[in-house]
């Protein structure tokens, strides 16, 4: 591992990642964000926390009410968090950008510097999301070293849209992914990791929600190869960390450099 003068220019070789799997209290932010804060408190030493999506209210409608400016309650109270554990955590919330509404992920590092990303694929079956706008721009982000993708829940079934073009190493996936459809999920994460030739970290929830939707965790951390890097059981609310390993990651796309052959293409928004 390799340290710089300034906490800012951090660069890590292993990076520890934490995932949350919460059972969300409906449209109650400050219980949830007590919740969290006992749930980080046992975990040790993580350079990412990651929470799911929507985590200070569940998957809700009620945007008008739940949504908040760009830096609001819950992007404080992800910066302070971020300060006092020297660690960066990350998750999905409502957002409110002029008279649109967003579900967006937001990554805060213990140096207050933040990235963002809009959700562009919005479930359609449901009215949810009815009174989002979707994002049309894919990001990527570097932090201690390691150049990071997020999605968000639906993103996962889109594989365009979270193909490597040998610019990320770990794909971020913050989801309230229904207990109906626990199966795909599963598949779809380790289809990312391996098609991708990169580590997944996929943070969902527990719990029953204010429609009556039921969750049942199954928050994952992958391997390149999919292979599976620590879980979280069914039902559960807890906590999942693993060490990912650059170098090891660059020698695996050394060995088999799949990649190399993947298709070109364009996304037109």
């Amino acid at each position: 591992m390799l340290f710089f003068n300034s906490i800012s220019f951090i660069k890590c070789d292993i990076m520890r990642i934490s995932v949350i799997q919460p059972d969300i209290f409906w449209e109650d932010k400050s219980n949830n964000f007590r919740n969290y804060e006992g749930l980080i408190s046992t975990i040790k030493n993580p350079d990412i926390i990651i929470l799911p999506e929507m985590f200070s209210t569940g998957f809700t409608a009620s945007t008008e009410k739940q949504g908040e400016k760009p830096h609001g309650e819950t992007f404080e109270w992800l910066v302070h968090m971020a300060e006092k554990l020297s660690s960066a955590i990350c998750g999905s919330y409502i957002v409110k950008s002029g008279s649109k509404y967003f579900n967006r992920f937001v990554f805060v590092s213990p140096e207050k510097k933040s990235w963002s990303y809009n959700k562009r694929h919005l479930f359609r079956m449901n009215n949810v999301e009815n009174n989002f706008v979707a994002g049309g721009k894919r990001i990527i982000f570097k932090f201690r070293g390691f150049r990071i993708c997020p999605t968000i829940c639906y993103d996962l079934r889109f594989p365009v849209w979270s193909r490597n073009r040998d610019d990320y190493d770990l794909l971020i996936n913050s989801a309230n992914w229904p207990m109906a459809r626990r199966d795909v999920w599963i598949t779809l994460l380790r289809a990312r990791a391996i098609e991708n030739l990169c580590y997944v970290a996929g943070a969902n929830r527990i719990g029953t929600d204010g429609t009556g939707t039921k969750y049942c965790g199954d928050s994952l951390i992958l391997g390149p190869k999919g292979e599976e890097l620590a879980s979280a059981e069914k039902h559960k609310e807890c906590s999942i960390t693993a060490d990912i390993s650059l170098p090891e990651l660059k020698a695996f796309r050394k060995k088999f450099p799949a990649h190399l052959d993947a298709d070109n293409f364009t996304i037109i928004p």
